[in-house]
């Protein structure tokens, strides 16, 4: 009894200093297997740990807790992606600039000054600008207006003295002082409207007012830009590319982390600016009636498919995470519980999904749902 007593004790203290081995399953992209012994002793792989290989186990109730998902990665062919950087513009058919003609100070419109984020139809009176002019030349119009009062006068005595004649004066001189009188009348009004003049300041589109920089009383200068109305509903992307043959290469295009958004190739420009070839898309929201989540100025990442193949495996955006040597890594489920992280190169398809080029193979089990939470553990 004795001798069996002992020979237990012995094998239960050699189970329990045996390394815990890692799963079998899993094969690398050239073929290795990825099963490796874990490092772990006793019961410490039996909760949430990351083992001394840089592989992490999880047990089957905390994956059910943590929602992880997992998919058998196949190979496939999908279009070659480019990202380009991007700025929202406004269409140049569907907005405008109010700017001042000449210097002035600024007056309210009917429903007060513009502010930003209101709406406007075309035509409307935003402001009215009221024109001063320089002391000295407001000094020459002012007696000009008096002389041409003074003319006026004379002028309306003389038509009446005429009048009076009628029948002894000829016909033709009395419609010569008509014609005089009215002529200085015309000047003279001229004149004072010179003198108290206002421009109304319109709305050249319909749409949303997207800057106002007014303010009543404001002092401005000729060719000043006072607001800008754009439509919501037709805003243009602006990327930019040092490859001139890229637009013809260009089979569809998608704005990077910004869903809803539907766009449409305008056109290349056959000049470079910078260095770069500028390129035009149209952006339209999804939703019919609903302008796009966008703001003019905007910097955006536009990602644009092309019309050449490249073989890959297709995963989720949210397959890829960073690991503590900011690589990017896909996270393989090499055993029931264990999960091991692979280096990996992937290209961005559009704004969800990626296809990985490098680093996978098509048997790898590869977690699609939950990688940043496994990332976590530590």
């Amino acid at each position: 009894m004795k001798r069996l007593t002992l020979t237990l004790s012995l094998l239960a203290l050699l189970l329990n200093q045996t390394p815990a081995q890692a799963s079998p399953g899993a094969h690398g992209p050239n073929g290795e297997h990825l099963e490796t012994a874990s490092g772990a002793t006793g019961n410490s792989a039996s909760g949430l740990l990351r083992l001394p290989d840089g592989s992490v186990n999880v047990p089957k109730l905390a994956q059910r807790r943590m929602a992880i998902r997992t998919v058998l990665a196949p190979e496939t062919e999908a279009s070659a992606t480019l990202e380009l950087p991007a700025r929202v513009v406004q269409d140049p058919n569907a907005s405008g600039r109010v700017q001042a003609s000449h210097g002035g100070r600024i007056e309210a419109g009917p429903r007060g000054l513009p502010v930003a984020g209101q709406t406007v139809q075309k035509g409307e009176v935003l402001a009215w600008l009221h024109h001063h002019a320089e002391p000295y030349a407001e000094a020459g119009q002012k007696a000009l207006r008096a002389e041409l009062q003074a003319s006026r006068q004379v002028a309306e005595q003389r038509v009446q003295r005429l009048e009076s004649l009628e029948g002894t004066v000829p016909r033709k001189d009395i419609e010569a002082a008509r014609v005089e009188a009215q002529a200085l009348v015309t000047r003279e009004r001229a004149i004072a409207n010179s003198l108290d003049a206002r421009e109304a300041l319109r709305a050249p589109v319909s749409g949303v007012v997207a800057r106002a920089d007014l303010a009543v009383g404001q002092v401005i200068d000729a060719r000043d830009v006072l607001i800008e109305v754009v439509d919501p509903s037709r805003l243009m992307i602006e990327a930019v590319t040092p490859d001139v043959t890229l637009a013809a290469r260009i089979a569809s295009a998608q704005l990077s982390a910004q869903p809803g958004v539907k766009l449409q190739l305008v056109g290349a420009a056959r000049a470079l600016r910078d260095g770069v070839l500028p390129l035009t898309f149209k952006a339209q929201s999804d939703k019919a009636g609903q302008p796009a989540p966008l703001a003019i100025g905007q910097s955006v990442t536009l990602i644009v498919a092309l019309k050449e193949q490249t073989k890959g495996i297709v995963l989720p955006a949210d397959a890829l995470v960073r690991n503590p040597a900011n690589e990017t890594v896909v996270w393989i489920k090499a055993g029931a519980e264990r999960f091991i992280p692979q280096p990996v190169h992937a290209k961005p398809l559009d704004a969800k999904t990626v296809l990985v080029t490098q680093g996978l193979a098509p048997d790898n089990r590869v977690v699609v749902q939950g990688a940043p939470l496994i990332a976590q553990i530590r």
